[in-house]
């Protein structure tokens, strides 16, 4: 069955994706309810399917005028190298035309320098409160 990519975000099982996050080691602690306001909180996002596994997500935060921010690329390791991550950021970045696209990676230079991105030596974080706690 061939990989499939989702726009939207109808049907989506936000705990079979919290699951497959965890075990691929790419779980940042949001419960599924956060899983699922962070991606519906975005300005875009991308999920792949094989059949109804969750294989791939991606998602863009943007002011939909001149800054964006690309957050929560991945693929399940196991379907690396196939050209889901690729085709993922393609159809995000379609959605973004005129604006600067931002990201952070420390372990794909590679394959975002492949995708026309540049490395930038400038970035601050800071986080408010407690992590991931936003009552």
């Amino acid at each position: 069955m061939p990989v499939t990519f989702q726009r939207d975000l109808k049907d989506v099982d936000w705990d079979a994706m919290k699951e497959i996050l965890g075990q691929d080691s790419f779980d940042n602690g949001r419960s599924p309810a956060q899983l699922q306001a962070s991606f519906q909180n975005s300005f875009g996002a991308c999920i792949a399917y094989d059949g109804a596994k969750i294989v791939g997500t991606a998602r863009v935060l943007s002011d939909g005028v001149c800054n964006a921010y690309i957050v929560d690329v991945w693929t399940l390791s196991s379907y690396r190298w196939r050209g889901i991550a690729r085709r993922m950021m393609e159809l995000i970045l379609q959605e973004l035309r005129g604006q600067h696209v931002y990201l952070f990676t420390d372990d794909a230079v590679d394959f975002y320098r492949k995708l026309g991105f540049t490395e930038r030596q400038v970035g601050m974080e800071k986080v408010v409160g407690t992590w991931l706690d936003n009552k």
